[in-house]
């Protein structure tokens, strides 16, 4: 594991956030010097995990208060830094109301806003996106157009809009956006991250019996939350490591995700065991915020990726999508026994 102490700062947006706060853990037991934002360093619930990797970690953090919408918030924490890790972005489960508003602008407008800032410091070198799967593909059933049968880095998400799968085409413009920008000059390199389902809150979900009645029968990339966040890193320090990177360990569906659990850790908790009839999924799913067109376009289908490139170029070696999983719902069991 490289030392980063000697390097410019690295920002990471968003912090707070789930994958962001692995990739500020990342950095800071490299000992690098880390620019944190988040909306409100003062909120303690929110950033106090944050705070006490400072403390623990070799590294330096600082937090730095910025918001996605607000031009020029992110000019402060980014000058003088050496790279940039664009993760803030909105993510919202539920009824969707106002698909811009809620998904659209921010991913976008964000994107440009911390670009700008890159823009104007010369300092920057390098500029690493989180984007996701959902902007190299839509719906599952586009599989039979990919070549060879994977998803690879060469393919964009052309199936999802504002009014289908808002948060995947949110996702897509976001990364066109970033795109487009990087193209217009040439002093900072760009990569993004594409990762599947990172696996964390949906394990909350498994123990405490949301599926017992049975899986929905869906497919996903999955991939470990700490995988990512070296992709990240990886990303932001590798000088030729410019371009997109599909992160994914392994397919499963939801199905054969609660069989590992229940093969781990036994009957104790409600796994599933059966997958739920696709006509449920279409009476439960809008209550959900599935609409009866992504049932139409991912419920039975399966999913591959090619994940070449992160392996190479990234020196990613995936985590067994079952160590995960056990991993992950034994934090959760012992989170619980502690009150958390």
């Amino acid at each position: 594991m490289s030392d980063l102490s000697s390097h410019l700062p690295f920002v990471v947006t968003g912090a707070s956030g789930y994958a962001a706060s692995w990739v500020v853990w990342e950095l800071l037991s490299r000992g690098a010097t880390v620019r944190a934002t988040v909306r409100d360093p003062d909120n303690q619930a929110k950033c106090q995990h944050l705070i006490d990797m400072g403390k623990e970690l070799p590294g330096t953090l600082a937090l730095v208060k910025a918001d996605l919408l607000e031009p020029g918030s992110f000019d402060e924490a980014v000058s003088g830094a050496g790279a940039v890790i664009h993760m803030a972005s909105p993510f919202f489960i539920g009824k969707i109301k106002d698909p811009y508003a809620q998904f659209i602008n921010p991913a976008v407008e964000g994107t440009k806003n911390v670009l700008d800032a890159v823009n104007k410091a010369e300092s920057v070198t390098a500029v690493v996106l989180t984007s996701s799967v959902a902007a190299v593909y839509g719906d599952s059933r586009d599989l039979p157009k990919a070549p060879d049968g994977r998803f690879t880095e060469d393919d964009w998400n052309t199936s999802s809009s504002a009014g289908h799968s808002p948060y995947s085409f949110s996702k897509t413009l976001a990364e066109k956006t970033a795109w487009d920008m990087h193209a217009a000059q040439s002093r900072w390199r760009l990569s993004t991250i594409n990762p599947a389902f990172i696996l964390g809150p949906f394990i909350r979900d498994m123990l405490r019996g949301v599926y017992k009645m049975g899986a929905p029968p869906l497919c996903f990339g999955v991939v470990d939350v700490r995988d990512v966040a070296k992709a990240h890193v990886e990303a932001a320090i590798r000088p030729d490591a410019g371009g997109r990177y599909i992160l994914v360990a392994e397919p499963k569906t939801f199905l054969e995700m609660g069989q590992i659990l229940r093969s781990r850790l036994g009957d104790e908790y409600p796994f599933p065991t059966r997958v739920l009839p696709k006509f449920l999924l279409y009476l439960a799913g809008p209550s959900q915020g599935l609409s009866w067109k992504y049932v139409r376009g991912n419920a039975g289908y399966l999913v591959d990726f090619d994940t070449t490139r992160s392996r190479e170029l990234l020196g990613i070696e995936y985590t067994p999508v079952e160590d995960t999983l056990q991993q992950h719902a034994e934090q959760q069991i012992a989170a619980r026994a502690a009150g958390g």
